[in-house]
C-alpha cells in the first residue's frame, strides 16, 4: 500500500516538473525561498506568529549565507585605522605577574587611575566590574583580627577604605565605569543603574533597543563618584561579534553602550540623543557628532585587523613604573580592561580573530572617529528581492524557451551553461563587494544566490525531464518501427512460400503491426 501512494506521488512530482516546461514549480520556489528571505530579517517588535514560523522553517540558510558572505567582505577588506583616538591600559600577564593575581585591591586601582589621569586624558571608561567590597580594605581586614589585636583593629579602621580612595580618584579624573545587563536577577545584580538621562527624538526608541532586566555594576559609593556609567554587553552570533548596540534598554530606562557615553563624557555634553522613527532606531549622537545605527540601536562593526591596532596598548605595569609615553594619553580616550590570559574576556570578531572584549570596544570609538560606518539600512532587503523576483521571473520566462537564440547558443557551445550561471553569480557577487567597499553597504549577495540558483536548478531539472521524456518516447516509436519492420518482413516471407489471392500493402502490414 505505501509503495502504491509513493509511485503515485512519484507520477504527480513528474508531472508537476514537466508541466509547461517546468514553470509552475520554478514559480513557487522563487515565491517560497524569496518570502524566506524576507522574513529572515524581519524586525522583532510585533512580529506576527506565522512570519515567526516561517523564520524558523526557512531562514537558516539565508542567515548563514549572509553571516558568511558579510565575513567574507571585511576579510578581503578589513577596516584601515586613519587616527588612533584610543589608548587601552591593559591589565596584562606581566602587570599580573608583578602586583599579583586579579582582583586587585582598590587602592591600588586608585593609584593607577591617578596616575592616568595625570597625563590629561579626554575620558577614561573602565571595562571592570566592581560589585563587591574589596576584601583587603582596612577596616576588612581588621574584622579578621584574631581576639588581642584591638589597638591594630582601631589603627586599621581609622585609616580609609579602599573604596573611599578608589571613589576620589574616580570623581577626580573623568572616569566612566562598565556594567553588564543581565536577564536574571544574581546575588550581586541590581535593577537600576546611575546613567546620565538619554534624550529622545521621534517614535519610543525603547521598543526597538536590546532590553535587560538586571545589570552587574560596581557598588553605588564607585558608581555616585564616577562621571559615567555605560553597559559593556555585546552582541554575539554563534560566538562571533560583529554588532555592538550603542544604547541599551535596562527595565524602562534607555542606558548607553560604553563608546557613546566616553564621548559624551570626553565633549562635556549633558545628554546622548537617540532619534527614530515607526521602523526603529535611525542614529545616535551627541554634540556635532552623529552615529547611522540599525533598528535596534546597533551599528555593524567594520573591523580592522589586530596587528594594525596592536600599538594602542600600554600595559599597566609600565604606568605604575613611571614607563608610560605621556603623549600617548593626553586627551585621548582611554580604556582600562583585562588582556591577561586565563581571565575569560576574549571574543572572536568578524574577521576571526580572538582578541580582548575591551579591544571590541575601542574599535567602535576608532571607527566612529573615522566616521567608516557598515550599514544595511531597512530598504535594501526590500530593494534586494524586488530584484530578486524580478530576475526570478525572468529565469521562469526565458530559460525553458527551446526556440530563442540563447537556447539554441546553448545545445551548440559545450560548457555554455555554466559559464553563463558562474558569469551572472560572478556579477551579483561582484556588486556585493564593490558596494562594501565604497559605500560600506551590507548588500545580501547570498539570499539571491540561493534563491536564483534555485530557481534555475529547477528550470534545468524539468528540461532535463521533459528531454528525457522525449527521449523515451523517441525510443518507444523507434523500438514499434523496428518491431513493424520485423512483422513486415515474416509475412512477405510466408506469403512468398504460400499461394495468395491478395498480398496486403505495406501500408496494410505496417498498420497491423502497430496495432
Amino acid at each position: 500500500m505505501l509503495s502504491y501512494y509513493l509511485d503515485k506521488l512519484s507520477d504527480l512530482l513528474k508531472t508537476s516538473m514537466t508541466a509547461l516546461k517546468g514553470r509552475p514549480v520554478a514559480l513557487v520556489i522563487l515565491l517560497w525561498l524569496s518570502l524566506g528571505s524576507v522574513v529572515s530579517e524581519w524586525p522583532m517588535i510585533d512580529k506576527p506568529v506565522i512570519v515567526g514560523l516561517l523564520e524558523r522553517v526557512t531562514s537558516g540558510p539565508f542567515k548563514a549565507g549572509q553571516k558568511f558572505l558579510f565575513d567574507s567582505y571585511q576579510s578581503r577588506m578589513p577596516r584601515i585605522p586613519e587616527s588612533q583616538p584610543v589608548t587601552v591600559v591593559a591589565i596584562d600577564e606581566k602587570s599580573l605577574a608583578e602586583m599579583g593575581q586579579w582582583p586587585w585591591p582598590r587602592n591600588r586601582m586608585a593609584d593607577l587611575i591617578d596616575k592616568i589621569n595625570a597625563m590629561k586624558p579626554l575620558a577614561v571608561g573602565l571595562d571592570i566590574y566592581m560589585p563587591e567590597p574589596d576584601q583587603t580594605s582596612p577596616d576588612k581586614v581588621a574584622a579578621n583580627l584574631p581576639a588581642g589585636s584591638q589597638a591594630l583593629a582601631d589603627g586599621l579602621r581609622a585609616l580609609p577604605s579602599h573604596e573611599t580612595l578608589l571613589a576620589k580618584s574616580l570623581k577626580a579624573a573623568p572616569t566612566i565605569l562598565g556594567a553588564a545587563g543581565f536577564d536574571h536577577a544574581a546575588m550581586t545584580t541590581a535593577d537600576r543603574l546611575l546613567t546620565a538621562p538619554i534624550q529622545t527624538q521621534g517614535s519610543d526608541p525603547r521598543k526597538f533597543v536590546q532590553h535587560f532586566d538586571q545589570v552587574l555594576a560596581s557598588l553605588p559609593q564607585l558608581q555616585e563618584a564616577a562621571h559615567g556609567q555605560a553597559l559593556l554587553s555585546v552582541a554575539l552570533e554563534q560566538g562571533v561579534v560583529r554588532r555592538l548596540p550603542l544604547v541599551m534598554g535596562l527595565g524602562d530606562t534607555l542606558v548607553p553602550g560604553l563608546a557613546m557615553e566616553m564621548l559624551r563624557v570626553a565633549t562635556q555634553s549633558e545628554a546622548i540623543v537617540v532619534h527614530s522613527d515607526d521602523r526603529g532606531i535611525k542614529q545616535v549622537g551627541l554634540a556635532d557628532l552623529v552615529v547611522p545605527t540599525q533598528a535596534h540601536g546597533e551599528i555593524w562593526l567594520h573591523f580592522a585587523k589586530a596587528k594594525s591596532t596592536s600599538d594602542r596598548y600600554v600595559s599597566a605595569l609600565d604606568i605604575m613604573n613611571g614607563k608610560a609615553d605621556p603623549e600617548r594619553f593626553k586627551d585621548k580616550l582611554i580604556l582600562l580592561g583585562l588582556t591577561g590570559a586565563g581571565l575569560n574576556d576574549m571574543r572572536t570578531t568578524a574577521l576571526g580573530e580572538l582578541v580582548p572584549g575591551i579591544e571590541i570596544q575601542a574599535q567602535v570609538i576608532e571607527a566612529i572617529f573615522d566616521g567608516k560606518f557598515l550599514v544595511r539600512p531597512f530598504w535594501l532587503k526590500w530593494t534586494e528581492t524586488v530584484f530578486l523576483l524580478i530576475f526570478g521571473l525572468i529565469l521562469i520566462w526565458y530559460v525553458p524557451r527551446t526556440e530563442s537564440r540563447l537556447a539554441k547558443f546553448l545545445d551548440k557551445v559545450p560548457g555554455a551553461k555554466a559559464a553563463i550561471g558562474m558569469s551572472l553569480n560572478g556579477l551579483i557577487f561582484a556588486t556585493g563587494f564593490l558596494s562594501f567597499r565604497y559605500y560600506g553597504l551590507l548588500v545580501d549577495a547570498a539570499s539571491i544566490f540561493i534563491v536564483s540558483s534555485a530557481t534555475l536548478s529547477s528550470l534545468i531539472a524539468s528540461a532535463k525531464m521533459v528531454m528525457s521524456n522525449q527521449k523515451k518516447a523517441e525510443l518507444k516509436q523507434e523500438q514499434k518501427l523496428k518491431e513493424a519492420a520485423a512483422y513486415e518482413a515474416g509475412l512477405q516471407e510466408g506469403l512468398s512460400k504460400a499461394p495468395s489471392t491478395a498480398t496486403p500493402s505495406a501500408a496494410e502490414v505496417q498498420h497491423t503491426a502497430l496495432q
